[in-house]
């Protein structure tokens, strides 16, 4: 490992004890360090750095060059920085500085531990599958960035009123949801949005998706896997003139006339699990499996 990148949001700098701690476990190391230019202004003007280091602004400024990309934030953060990286197939590292993530899941406290490891080859690679977004007529807001690593989402606009989602998979008819929208998840996603509307859990290694309706009307409508290599079609029919698509966290607005296409994108991102972590150890963390949670003194 001789070049990573490291991305931040403005919430960031409040751990300037691990950023500082991160920059000087890479630099004894002999790693250099490219920060993302606003979170590189922010912890300048707020006195953290001890020098100066070079910038990345854009997914041009990046390349294979770079042997990994670390986060520091939470989940959000990681979605943000996929935007930077989209098919470089640079690895991504989180450390969490906030509450347990299902993506950033290195501890602020095993920072150091974290990158030994790295550099001592313990840890794998897990591929995660993203979804891509296109639309009939195409919508330029979604464009370039037309994928999602956590999900796909239509949401109704302006209104109380449901919308109708016509859905179709590979061509064939499936069901009109009447909901307050559609989620379409990832592996990864299906521990986000789409699990606190009653969605399942699936493990980032899957090859599925799931469809998981938002406050369906018709209560017999019920989240559904399909294989991750399902091309799916959505027509929407609204009271109103428009509609939401989000992917991740970027939201567009939509007319309702448009056909949405959504199938698996022809990349994926590539997730660092350290050694010392695990799916399954941070599911029984988030979640608070297998952990007797009563309070003793109402017993």
């Amino acid at each position: 490992m001789k070049k990573v990148a490291i991305y931040g949001q403005s919430y960031s700098i409040s751990a300037e004890k691990e950023i500082q701690i991160l920059l000087k476990t890479l630099e004894k190391n002999n790693i250099v360090s490219f920060l993302e230019k606003n979170f590189y202004d922010l912890l300048v003007e707020g006195n953290i750095l001890e020098k100066k280091y070079p910038v990345f602004s854009d997914f041009s400024d990046l390349n294979a060059s770079f042997d990994v990309l670390f986060t520091l934030g939470g989940d959000g953060t990681i979605l943000r920085a996929v935007t930077y990286i989209r098919d470089l197939n640079i690895p991504v590292l989180g450390i969490n500085t906030g509450r347990l993530g299902f993506l950033a899941t290195i501890n602020k406290k095993n920072i150091e531990e974290s990158i030994h490891l790295l550099l001592n080859g313990a840890y794998s690679i897990q591929e995660r599958t993203l979804l891509t977004v296109k639309t009939t007529p195409e919508t330029p807001a979604i464009s370039e960035l037309n994928f999602a690593l956590n999900e796909v989402t239509i949401a109704r606009k302006n209104t109380t009123s449901m919308i109708g989602i016509k859905t179709c998979l590979n061509e064939e008819y499936l069901t009109n949801y009447w909901a307050d929208g559609l989620i379409i998840a990832t592996p990864t996603g299906s521990t986000g949005y789409s699990l606190s509307c009653n969605g399942p859990v699936i493990s980032p290694d899957s090859k599925n998706v799931v469809i998981t309706p938002i406050a369906p009307h018709n209560l017999n409508a019920r989240p559904m896997v399909i294989a991750d290599d399902t091309e799916i079609k959505l027509t929407i029919d609204s009271r109103e003139k428009d509609f939401l698509i989000s992917l991740d966290s970027r939201i567009t607005t939509v007319a309702k006339n448009t056909v949405v296409h959504i199938q698996k994108a022809p990349f994926t991102i590539k997730s660092i699990i350290p050694k010392n972590q695990s799916f399954l150890q941070t599911l029984r963390t988030k979640l608070l499996w297998g952990e007797d949670t009563r309070n003793e003194t109402n017993l």
